[in-house]
């Protein structure tokens, strides 16, 4: 949604998209390994425990200030996060084909901002206060 909506965000762009989701996969799964979570039934079928909310609220605050460091802030890696340490993925080839999902989806938004004038950069948005400064 936001390459369509707001193409030129720096949230947006491929850097903040990719990064955003490499580091909230890594977290979600840090967290299922951490917790002991990793060959435990998804939170759907085992329902909410204590490891389980630890995993989750972990990975969200790790997803969320890792981004912050990085610059690359992407507001949906929160729900990737949340996918995995709540166990919806949760095994290598899982993530493998979430990761190359988003690769894809990030570059069929790059082409139709592309094909159709949109303002999405080439990798990286001038952040707002570079844009500020212009």
């Amino acid at each position: 949604m936001l390459h369509v909506e707001k193409p030129s965000s720096p949230e947006a762009s491929p850097r903040s998209t990719l990064i955003g989701h490499a580091v909230a996969l890594l977290a979600g799964y840090g967290f299922l390994l951490v917790c002991g979570l990793r060959s435990h039934p998804s939170v759907l079928q085992e329902g909410v425990t204590p490891a389980r909310v630890v995993a989750a609220a972990g990975s969200l605050a790790v997803t969320a200030v890792v981004l912050l460091v990085l610059d690359a802030s992407h507001p949906p890696a929160g729900a990737t996060t949340l996918i995995v340490s709540l166990g919806l993925l949760h095994t290598p080839t899982q993530l493998a084909v979430a990761a190359a999902s988003v690769v894809l989806v990030t570059a069929v938004g790059w082409l139709y901002n592309r094909v159709t004038g949109g303002a999405m950069p080439v990798w990286a948005a001038p952040r707002r206060e570079e844009a500020r400064r212009g």
